[in-house]
């Protein structure tokens, strides 16, 4: 369940003017290819929401539906979001090849907020519903915390430049993901919640994961199929479905940690790197 934030400004390509075309709409206000994967990706967390409500939390409320209802109900909420995160790292690479309109980048961050940041922090609120009510209170701000997080993140992003082949802080699809796949798991309610925390600091540090390019780009690509996999054989109660789904979700937490280490390691390198080229520069 792993990806990463595209919406670099620099593969925005900027129209050259807001002359209007043949259909008589401005070319500002005309969507290009990488425009409707951003849609798309929206619209996955916004049905993502709308499966939790009638999936989980409406016969939670009503002592309605079967065990096996409801676990494909929140199967399908998490399903939309690896299928939003997958729209998230395509449109990048479509806008990248084509043209791309000058809402890109802005429809980009408002659709991330929705799929990455309102999906997965109702994901928590409603776990913590169905959990029992004494946890509802402690739930609803881990959510909020969550929520805020990406609001943060995505405003730091479009703000803060970095050097490239970095973001600092996890990126929100990543970070949105690893909160779900943490409930999932089901672990005791007080270290879910601290998990559930520690991602969302995780989201607005300063530790730097790696941009999605080329071999990982791939590789981010083939998790996902095989978490939505995953996922399916639990939602059908599949043999043994549930350890599968959660050795995903435990290397996706394992994932998350072990990512930004390497990108330490690539800084601690280059420094060492430029302290023997400093030394053998000044060496007679």
């Amino acid at each position: 369940m792993t990806v990463t934030d595209r919406n670099a400004p620099a593969r925005w390509t900027a129209v050259e003017d807001d002359e209007d075309t043949d259909d008589g709409l401005p070319l500002s206000m005309r969507l290009s290819i990488a425009d409707t994967l951003t849609l798309s990706n929206a619209t996955c967390g916004f049905l993502a929401v709308y499966f939790t409500t009638t999936g989980v939390l409406i016969p939670h409320l009503t002592n309605s539906g079967d065990a096996g209802v409801v676990r494909n109900n929140a199967a399908t909420a998490v399903l939309l979001m690896l299928l939003a995160s997958v729209f998230d790292l395509c449109d990048g690479l479509v806008a990248r090849k084509l043209r791309a309109s000058p809402m890109g980048a802005e429809l980009d961050n408002l659709s991330d907020l929705i799929s990455f940041g309102l999906a997965p922090a109702y994901f928590v609120l409603v776990w913590g519903m169905v959990v029992g009510d004494i946890h509802e209170p402690l739930s609803a701000l881990a959510a909020t915390v969550v929520l805020l997080a990406v609001v943060l993140r995505l405003a730091r992003f479009s703000c803060v430049t970095m050097p490239d082949g970095v973001f600092q802080g996890m990126p929100s699809p990543f970070g949105a993901l690893t909160v779900v796949s943490i409930v999932l798991l089901e672990l005791p309610f007080t270290p879910t919640l601290l998990a559930i925390v520690g991602v969302a600091w995780l989201m607005v540090s300063r530790v730097e994961y790696p941009k999605p390019r080329g071999p990982l780009a791939a590789a981010m690509l083939a998790w996902i199929v095989l978490s939505m996999a995953l996922l399916t054989g639990w939602a059908f109660d599949a043999p043994g479905g549930l350890l599968m789904l959660q050795t995903g979700c435990a290397l996706q937490l394992v994932l998350g940690a072990v990512i930004p280490l390497f990108a330490m390691a690539r800084r601690v390198y280059a420094f060492r790197d430029n302290r023997r080229e400093a030394r053998a520069g000044i060496e007679p």
